[in-house]
């Protein structure tokens, strides 16, 4: 008789996989969207609460530090209690959260929403990966993982979209009176991302579905047979001599940092570090490209907002671009190559914009290298390392520490994007724009040398 993963790997693709799929790309989403629309927002709580540079970085750093919270503490918990019942819980607190920031008082309490908000974000990725690693055949795993997790693009197109819509309204309606925007477009923005929050939560009820793996793992075989009749949508009969034995008995934390799954750990996370402090380090960068392709000299505040949406959009279309060539490639090519190769043009990015400095300012040659040298970036790492190490985190453990073993990697992640985003600016003022680039490009060359090496060490991987 068959066991589940061989009968999993012969499947077609149900409609519970594509609900399935759909619940998590449309939490990738909507944490694409959150990430995006508070620097969006910022400009108008700036003005409307008398921000401090502190506080102002306060509120941008909350969301990622809860994130790495999150990921590090809910993607343990989500081994425990179950993939559905953390989801639950997840989209409850992305809910609520999100609600309480849009009628956030004053600063205070708007950092600590925020940083609910991001608790919220960091547990999507771990239940996320989780959820689709298991549950779809193996031959289409990489590009419905990858398909998901390119949703934080979309994400972040309709958080620009958002502001483009709400301050224009603002504009129409307010245009003379602009303390209404600065009072309450920041509001709009963030409580359009409520209503896409209940908008998830209403797929979430319609898909009440535990992962048979996981019920595997923890051997209650009668509940999994009927998780799995119900996701292959044929009567499928899970018991223990159809299951291997090692996967009767489930891995603790702790197995993480053993012998046996230290070197995946070490994969799963350290490269995940390394691309976060990049990605983030190089929004020091952005808001030059930002400003000479939303011609920010507008003096109109309002007008001012929507020409840097609108600037946006644009770079994050090539964010896009670089997803969409990941799901294409990710099975010709492979993770391993793709992570390798992406880390390298990433490097060869970094490279390029720190030559720029090299010539005038404002001139051809250093907006036209700014340019190409920053779309190149987000090109190969959305089409390797933002997409392959989401991918990874998922692949490089058992079913009973997948959740844990991703939610560490993304933890650690995020650890990098704090460092990222707020200790290279500081770096930044005694050794410059060009040498914190080199730095930068020197972390994504070790990423790949890191990936390769540490591939060669995996004890677990499952890829096919």
């Amino acid at each position: 008789m068959k066991n589940f993963a061989q009968q999993l790997d012969e499947s077609s693709i149900t409609r519970p996989m594509w609900l399935l799929w759909s619940l998590s790309a449309s939490l990738i989403a909507l944490d694409g969207f959150d990430f995006f629309v508070i620097g969006i927002a910022l400009p108008f709580l700036k003005i409307d609460f008398g921000l401090t540079p502190t506080d102002t970085a306060m509120i941008a750093v909350s969301a990622i530090a809860g994130a790495l919270v999150g990921s590090l503490t809910l993607g343990a918990i989500t081994d425990k209690i179950g993939r559905q019942k953390m989801l639950l819980i997840d989209v409850f607190l992305l809910i609520t959260a999100s609600l309480a920031s849009a009628l956030s008082p004053n600063t205070t309490f708007l950092i600590v929403t925020r940083f609910l908000v991001g608790v919220g974000i960091g547990a999507d990725y771990p239940i996320s990966v989780a959820y689709i690693t298991e549950n779809v055949p193996s031959r289409h795993r990489g590009r419905m993982v990858i398909g998901a997790f390119a949703f934080q693009g979309v994400g972040t197109v309709i958080g620009a979209l958002t502001g483009i819509i709400v301050i224009s309204y603002f504009q129409s309606v307010y245009g003379e009176t602009p303390s209404f925007a600065i009072h309450y477009a920041w509001r709009w923005m963030l409580g359009i991302g409520v209503l896409l929050g209940f908008l998830v939560g209403i797929l979430r009820l319609k898909f009440l579905l535990e992962s048979p793996s996981y019920y595997i793992s923890r051997g209650e075989y009668e509940k999994a047979s009927e998780s799995a009749s119900v996701l292959l949508e044929k009567e499928i009969i899970i018991n223990a001599e159809t299951e291997p034995i090692s996967d009767q008995k489930p891995l603790q934390y702790t197995a993480l940092f053993s012998s046996e799954y230290r070197i995946n750990t070490l994969f799963a996370s350290f490269p995940w570090f390394l691309q976060d402090i990049a990605t983030y380090g190089i929004g020091i960068f952005t808001p030059t490209i930002i400003a000479f392709l939303a011609l920010n000299n507008e003096a109109d505040f309002l007008v001012q907002q929507i020409k840097s949406a609108q600037g946006a959009i644009v770079v994050d279309s090539f964010l896009v671009l670089g997803f969409i060539l990941a799901v294409l490639l990710i099975n010709k090519w492979g993770r391993i190559f793709l992570q390798v190769t992406g880390f390298l043009g990433m490097s060869f990015g970094l490279f390029i914009l720190a030559t720029s400095s090299l010539f005038p300012e404002q001139s051809m040659a250093n907006i036209g290298l700014i340019i190409g040298g920053f779309f190149l970036f987000n090109l190969f790492m959305n089409a390797g390392p933002n997409s392959t190490t989401f991918l990874l985190s998922g692949e490089v453990f058992p079913s009973s520490i997948r959740a844990s073993g991703a939610g560490l990697a993304g933890a650690i992640a995020k650890a990098g994007a704090i460092l990222g985003a707020y200790l290279l600016p500081i770096i930044q003022e005694y050794i410059g724009v060009k040498n914190v680039l080199f730095i930068l490009c020197g972390c994504c060359f070790l990423g790949a040398i890191t990936t390769y090496y540490l591939s060669t060490k995996l004890t677990y991987f499952k890829e096919k």
